[in-house]
């Protein structure tokens, strides 16, 4: 009797294994078909080594990683309990989940750039929904459908292993795959190693577009993003990234911003050589008889001539020479130049070094004081034209910054129509201080008093400037990476190329990543190291923030 229970147990389990291995298969076909997207993403490989490690590592790959599903989560349960129903329907709903999550995946990437994770599932849970936000069903029963429809797949393929087991068995393809897939998982392994020994870009470019493949590296990425000169990273993969990018024609203004109302206020920009403290910012709400915004999450990781370049064009600093050479002004300023608006720029303090040519060209009126008693007066300030006014302190400490500013806003107080004031600190004197938050002040006649919470920088000036002084509706991106400060998504992420490395702003998180592709994160409100593990969702979100100008502008780039 006991004999006969053996037997029955035995034939049952091999069953079921030689059932599973086919069930697998079935679904090693589903997931090549469903991970094609990938390759669409990745695009036409550069030659035929490249070409033939795509489609290998495909293959192979994708193929490993379901029968690695089969091998961890199905066998041990056939081993287990080896009843026929309950593991025909466990795997069914086990690879529903897998094809499932390898669908969401395969979104992901191909919208976001990058795979699952546990950092931006809030993210890519956001971008579906807004894939079918255009559809007239729920967002969740779509998804219910489609897991259903994937579940009914499963149940189906379930069913014709096992009732075409043994017709199945005697067929040859099964082992015409395996040799297929063995031999593809040789040639890509073997094929990276040598791409990797000899810096063979146009394979390593490749590394990560599969889920759970092979770990890229940080000068990889930012070379396949278009950041890191391609020859650089194949002359010398030890070198310190040196950033770059292809820089589009910057935009004239011609005749859009037409329609706008005649201007009666003016702008005035404080700029201060050192970031505002709390006791400054609560006195300058204070003395504000608009109430005025604070700016309590603003982000500024530049030296100070850099800021200059991020504050006015409203771009990150690797468009700086690009940009600079092509002897364009900022979009702001064109129109208040056409417009004949004053546009100024004083520079405050004893032995000031003198401004970049690039910078005081900007303006029609650049002037230097060792001090503010010339036009500290209520009187003086009151009777400027509308315009842009520019004030910088570059001196230690902030007595003048402190008395002007509070001389500004006393004599506001006189006019029937206020003017706007943005007061904030610019650039960094040292590398401790990049990463930290620093406080700003918007004073907006007739807006609201609520503190702007969101991640803020210098590059939102000119597009809130457009959009609320001047009342232009040009399209931001065409020539900013900025956006209206008073419509600040919550999620945002900011990104900005330093000399010596790359910065990414998000919330309360600060990713650095150095020249030599090494990873460190901060918080921005404590100050302090978080982890240095690399963070390759964050880093692309970064490297789309800085090439949005470029990507928005690409049809214009000169030949």
């Amino acid at each position: 009797m006991v004999s006969t229970e053996n037997t029955t147990y035995s034939k049952r389990l091999l069953q079921l294994i030689s059932w599973g291995h086919w069930f697998t298969f079935f679904n090693i076909i589903a997931a090549i078909a469903i991970s094609i997207t990938y390759l669409v993403v990745e695009g036409s490989p550069d030659g035929i080594v490249a070409t033939i490690y795509m489609l290998t590592t495909w293959i192979s790959h994708m193929a490993f990683l379901t029968f690695l599903g089969f091998v961890l989560l199905v066998f041990p349960l056939t081993l287990l309990f080896p009843r026929i129903r309950f593991i025909r329907g466990a795997a069914s709903v086990i690879f529903t989940l897998v094809l499932t999550v390898l669908v969401i995946d395969s979104i992901s990437y191909s919208q976001l750039g990058y795979h699952l994770n546990l950092d931006s599932s809030g993210k890519i849970l956001s971008l579906l929904k807004e894939q079918f936000r255009d559809y007239q069903v729920p967002f969740y029963w779509i998804v219910g459908v489609s897991l259903l429809a994937i579940l009914a797949f499963e149940l189906l393929i379930s069913n014709y292993s096992w009732k075409h087991l043994k017709q199945l068995q005697l067929k040859s393809f099964g082992r015409y795959f395996t040799l297929i897939w063995v031999t593809s998982f040789f040639v890509s392994h073997l094929t990276h190693i040598w791409a990797d020994a000899r810096l063979e870009y146009s394979v390593l470019r490749q590394d990560n577009m599969l889920p759970l493949s092979y770990p890229t590296t940080a000068k990889t990425l930012l070379t396949k993003y278009g950041l890191v000169n391609q020859e650089g990273y194949i002359n010398q993969r030890t070198k310190p990234m040196a950033f770059s990018v292809k820089v589009p024609q910057y935009p004239a203004l011609a005749n859009q911003c037409t329609h706008q109302q005649d201007i009666d206020r003016s702008v005035f920009i404080l700029l201060n050589d050192s970031p505002l403290t709390d006791k400054q910012s609560k006195r300058l709400l204070r003395r504000s008889s608009e109430g005025g915004q604070l700016v309590t999450n603003q982000v500024d990781a530049s030296t100070t001539n850099d800021a200059w370049f991020n504050l006015l064009y409203s771009l990150p600093s690797v468009y700086k020479d690009g940009i600079i050479a092509q002897n364009q002004s900022p979009l702001l300023l064109q129109w208040l130049e056409q417009n004949e608006l004053s546009l100024s720029l004083a520079i405050i303090g004893n032995d000031v070094q003198t401004m970049p040519s690039w910078l005081t060209d900007l303006f029609t009126q650049t002037r230097y004081f060792a001090d503010i008693s010339s036009f500290v007066t209520a009187k003086k300030l009151n009777s400027l034209s509308p315009g842009l006014y520019v004030f910088y302190f570059a001196e230690p400490g902030d007595y003048q910054f402190s008395l002007f500013s509070d001389a500004l806003l006393l004599a506001q107080e006189q006019k029937q129509e206020q003017d706007i004031v943005l007061i904030s600190s610019l650039g960094n004197k040292s590398k401790e201080s990049r990463f930290t938050s620093k406080p700003g002040v918007v004073i907006w006649p007739h807006s609201s008093t609520n503190a702007i919470t969101e991640l803020a920088s210098h590059m939102d000036i000119q597009p809130t400037l457009m959009k609320h002084w001047i009342q232009c509706d040009i399209d931001r991106k065409s020539y900013a990476s900025g956006r209206d400060l008073f419509d600040l998504p919550a999620d945002r992420v900011l990104a900005n190329t330093l000399e010596d490395g790359i910065v990414i702003f998000q919330k309360d998180k600060t990713v650095f990543v150095d020249d030599k592709g090494n990873f460190e994160s901060f918080s921005n409100q404590l100050d302090t190291v978080l982890s240095e593990a690399d963070d390759f969702p964050r880093l692309i979100e970064g490297v789309k923030f800085i090439n949005q100008f470029s990507e928005t502008n690409k049809l214009d780039k000169p030949e």
